[in-house]
C-alpha cells in the first residue's frame, strides 16, 4: 500500500471513529439551558482534532459528513418550515454550514505558535462562525415561527439563546483541548502516531 493510500485509509477510519464519538457526545450527556439549547461535553472536539491532524481539506470533509449525520438526527426541525426557502435555510444554516465550518480549525495550526494557542484559536474562531449561523436562523426563522415568551426582539433572544450554550461549549472545549496537550494525545494533534 502506498503512503498516500495508507494516509487516506487512516483518515477515513479515524474520521469515522471521531464522527461516532462526536455524535455520542452531542446526544449524551447534555446540560439543558434555561432559554433553550444545551451544552454538550466537547462534541465538536473530535472534528477539531481531525482538522489539526489531517489538514483543513480533510477536516472540512469530515465535518461535512458529521453535519449530514446531525441533519438526519434533527430532521424533525425541518418539518416546521412554512416554505421551501425556509426549509433550505434550516438545513444550511442550522446543520450543514455551522457544523462544517468546524473543519476549518486546522487552518490555525502553525509551527510559530504553541499547539495550545493554535487549538484555542481554531476552536474560538470556528465556534464563533457556528454561532453566527445559529444566530441568523434563530432570529430570522425560529423567532418568526415561535416568537419568544419574554417579548424580546428576535436578535436579542437569538444571541442570548444561542450564545449561552455556544460560549460555554467554546470555553469547555478549549479547556479540554489545552489539557489534552499535556498528555500523549499531543502527538496525535500534530499528526504523529501514538506510541
Amino acid at each position: 500500500m502506498t503512503r498516500t493510500k495508507a494516509t487516506a485509509t487512516r483518515w477515513l477510519v479515524e474520521s469515522a471513529i471521531m464522527i461516532a464519538i462526536g455524535t455520542i457526545l452531542s446526544e449524551w450527556p447534555k446540560i439543558d439551558y434555561p432559554l433553550g439549547g444545551g451544552l454538550t461535553i466537547c462534541s465538536m472536539l473530535p472534528l477539531v482534532l481531525i482538522s489539526f491532524r489531517f489538514g483543513v481539506k480533510r477536516g472540512l470533509t469530515t465535518a461535512l459528513a458529521y453535519s449530514l449525520l446531525q441533519l438526519v438526527l434533527g430532521l424533525d426541525n425541518v418539518q416546521y418550515a412554512t416554505s421551501a426557502g425556509m426549509a433550505a435555510a434550516i438545513v444550511l444554516l442550522d446543520y450543514i454550514v455551522p457544523y462544517t465550518v468546524i473543519g476549518l480549525a486546522g487552518a490555525f495550526k502553525s509551527d510559530k505558535r504553541d499547539l495550545r494557542v493554535n487549538l484555542v484559536l481554531g476552536i474560538v474562531v470556528t465556534f464563533i462562525l457556528r454561532l453566527v449561523c445559529h444566530f441568523f436562523t434563530g432570529w430570522l426563522i425560529w423567532d418568526a415561527l415561535w416568537p419568544n415568551e419574554y417579548g424580546w426582539s428576535g436578535p436579542v433572544y437569538s444571541i442570548l439563546y444561542n450564545g449561552s450554550y455556544m460560549v460555554s461549549e467554546m470555553i469547555l472545549t478549549s479547556v479540554v483541548a489545552v489539557a489534552l496537550c499535556s498528555t500523549p494525545l499531543r502527538r496525535y494533534f500534530n499528526g504523529d502516531d501514538l506510541k
